[in-house]
């Protein structure tokens, strides 16, 4: 399984509108994508709600685990993005 540990980018953290984008990312990758802070369980990258739950604010750490090596680049790439800019 590849992963990739990222900073998260947005200035309000992965909250709704970087959740959405990040989500339908995930969407288009027939992969399961997981995403997981720190002592946390992974939840689906397919899923803004889930995503949400992790409570990943500007600065934290966040992993990308999946067994689809490009999708964790591209979604690994999303969240070190400013996507609320």
């Amino acid at each position: 399984m590849a992963s990739k540990t990222v900073i998260v980018g947005s200035s309000v953290g992965l909250h709704a509108r970087p959740a959405s984008i990040i989500a339908e990312a995930a969407g288009e990758y027939d992969d399961e994508i997981l995403l997981s802070v720190p002592g946390e369980e992974p939840v689906d990258a397919g899923s803004s709600l889930l995503i949400m739950t992790l409570g990943a604010e500007k600065g934290a750490s966040v992993t990308v685990e999946s067994d689809n090596a490009e999708a964790v680049e591209k979604i690994a790439a999303l969240i070190e993005q400013d996507l609320d800019a």
